[in-house]
């Protein structure tokens, strides 16, 4: 069985203002750093990890090396392929924008954006990349919200019509001989106040 940990990266200013990031290189925020620091706590005391993987964006890079930290595990490779979905013209816009620029149907205009078959598709190739060549191991991809939720979509239809993804939640996925089961989605128990760590 080879198992792969999900995470979103921790909130970015954008993410609270409400803006669309995209592919733009935003940073985390102090909060997104706590909340990388808490989810590394967390896994830290559950199942050993093998890897990990990240995203080429800075605020996943920044969100594996603060949980890797607490592994003791470095980044074993960035990979474009698991980088947010391309939001074209929209990034660094709010809702509110986008309607006032382009009208409530905005999103039925030709605006740049990747089409989300493309992103499953890159998600779904780099998990059954990891599967193939990392058979048996436990693997944790830092990663953004379309990339995973989309792909969760792509990969188990009949579990997934839509998605949530909250950022540093953990979504686990078992791998055994070709056939996929979700055991945990959009987990983030860690960010609670009264979570308890022993």
């Amino acid at each position: 069985m080879t198992t792969i940990g999900l995470i979103r990266h921790g909130i970015t200013e954008w993410n609270s203002l409400g803006k669309a990031q995209g592919v733009s290189d935003i940073p985390l925020n102090e909060t997104g750093r706590k909340q990388a620091f808490d989810i590394g706590e967390r896994l830290s005391l559950e199942a050993k990890w093998d890897l990990i993987f990240s995203s080429d964006l800075s605020r996943a890079i920044e969100t594996a090396e603060i949980i890797g930290r607490k592994l003791e595990l470095p980044i074993c490779t960035v990979d474009k392929r698991v980088r947010e979905i391309d939001c074209g013209a929209i990034e660094g816009t709010t809702e509110e924008q986008r309607v006032e620029r382009w009208g409530s149907d905005w999103r039925d205009a030709e605006l740049g954006m990747e089409k989300f078959e493309s992103v499953s598709n890159r998600g779904v190739d780099f998990l059954k990349e990891l599967v193939c060549t990392y058979k048996g191991k436990r693997i944790l991809v830092v990663s953004h919200g379309a990339l995973i939720g989309l792909t969760l979509q792509k990969l188990l239809p009949d579990t997934f019509q839509q998605t949530y993804i909250d950022n540093t939640s953990i979504t686990i996925l078992n791998n055994i001989e070709d056939e996929w089961e979700c055991t945990l989605y959009n987990c983030t128990r860690h960010l609670k106040s009264n979570f308890t760590l022993i």
